[in-house]
């Protein structure tokens, strides 16, 4: 069996949860079948069964505004991608920026189309904020490949039936494979080394934030809570890669101001190691994930394999990540139906918010026990082998 797996990440260029999906995911299947691996970005690697390639933007795609460019840029490595040879049996695509190849490869060499479903444009118009006009684009290419995919996997339950309602897909070609994690590499870590580094307290509890500045991660609200924290709990924000000027200006006045009121509030704007943020979640008192829109929300698993604590909202599958009660807490998030993925009540969520953490961080006894059920649910539940164990059942279904 032949698959060619397309997408916007792949080591070394990972920025996020949808790149170390594609990561783990194909490692995983590595041995199993032939993987054709084409990537945005200089990769070159050659091995039996094991081909990755990175392509580069073509010139000449800026267009009159700078927020198309991204978008034109993509399109155009799909068409590098999908110009070069294929010999597969099937297609797999990972986020809009890729499915423009997989509609290509579909139709030009009567391939049967994957699409994984990591996030849906639609559940995200803020977006637009960012890019504009290219926003529009991004949806109607996702649309397409949706709706013409042989099989689209969702990475939740919840996915799923958001797939089912924005989109013309018939139920039978959505299967939900939940996302995996790497138990082996995310386990707990005695070091101190990057705490130091980073001006962290050993001796001070604090909650944890790890993700991309963007509305859909709930920084912001994070950020209001800090007020109704008890005075002894710090907060270590991992957040970089901010969308746009304006969301980057909002978080940095937000931590200033946090920072003024009380002592241990520490933000760390770089994009860190798989080690160094694994050393942040074994250290961490609470891991908090205020999402206000999360497919899957793989930070929640991967702080559950370090013996972390979670508090999360309760908005889409992070329900079926974290165990209310039992690997933590989850959070009740009412959104406005006026202001897109906004709390109809901010200040309510962010009390709610600072509220469970206080909660957690003032019994010790508690966090350790949801930290070692978190650590059981993560290595029983969502290992990566039978993530792609499922992948490839599915893979076998429909070559055959």
């Amino acid at each position: 069996m032949k698959a060619l797996v397309l997408t916007n990440e792949f080591p070394p260029n990972v920025y996020g949860g949808a790149g170390m999906h594609v990561a783990e995911l194909t490692s995983a299947l590595r041995g199993q079948l032939d993987l054709d691996i084409r990537t945005f970005g200089e990769q070159d690697e050659t091995a039996p069964g094991w081909r990755v390639r990175g392509y580069a933007p073509p010139d000449g795609t800026g267009g009159p505004d700078a927020r198309l460019r991204p978008a034109f840029e993509a399109l155009g490595r799909d068409l590098a991608m999908t110009a070069d040879p294929v010999d597969a049996d099937l297609v797999h695509c990972h986020t809009w920026y890729s499915h423009f190849g997989g509609l290509l490869v579909q139709r030009a060499y009567g391939l049967p189309l994957v699409v994984t479903v990591h996030s849906l444009e639609p559940l995200r118009p803020w977006k637009r904020e960012q890019l504009g006009g290219a926003y529009d684009l991004s949806s109607w290419v996702e649309r397409t490949a949706l709706e013409a995919a042989d099989a689209v996997i969702a990475v939740s339950g919840d996915t799923r039936d958001d797939v089912l309602r924005l989109f013309a897909v018939p139920p039978e070609r959505v299967e939900v494979i939940h996302n995996g994690i790497d138990a082996t590499f995310f386990v707990p870590d005695p070091a101190t080394d990057v705490l130091a580094e980073h001006g962290i307290a050993p001796d001070q509890p604090y909650a944890l934030f790890v993700g991309r500045i963007t509305r859909q991660k709930g920084i912001v609200h994070l950020l209001r809570a800090i007020r109704h924290l008890d005075p002894g709990i710090g907060v270590v924000l991992a957040a970089g890669q901010p969308d746009t000027a304006e969301l980057a200006a909002e978080v940095t006045a937000g931590v200033a101001e946090a920072q003024r009121d009380r002592s241990g509030v520490i933000w760390i704007p770089e994009m860190l190691s798989r080690e160094a943020i694994r050393q942040l979640y074994s250290h961490a008192a609470v891991f908090v994930c205020p999402s206000v829109y999360e497919p899957f929300g793989l930070t929640n698993l991967e702080a559950m394999a370090c013996e972390g604590a979670v508090v999360a909202s309760a908005v889409g599958g992070i329900p079926e990540v974290v165990v209310d009660g039992e690997t933590g807490i989850l959070v009740p998030l009412e959104l406005s139906p006026h202001q897109p993925m906004s709390p109809v009540d901010p200040d309510r969520f962010a009390r709610d918010l600072a509220g469970a953490i206080n909660d957690l961080v003032a019994d010790p006894a508690r966090r350790v026990a949801m930290g070692r059920a978190g650590r059981r649910r993560a290595v029983e539940q969502f290992g990566w082998p039978a993530v792609a164990a499922r992948t490839l059942e599915l893979y076998s279904r429909l070559i055959a």
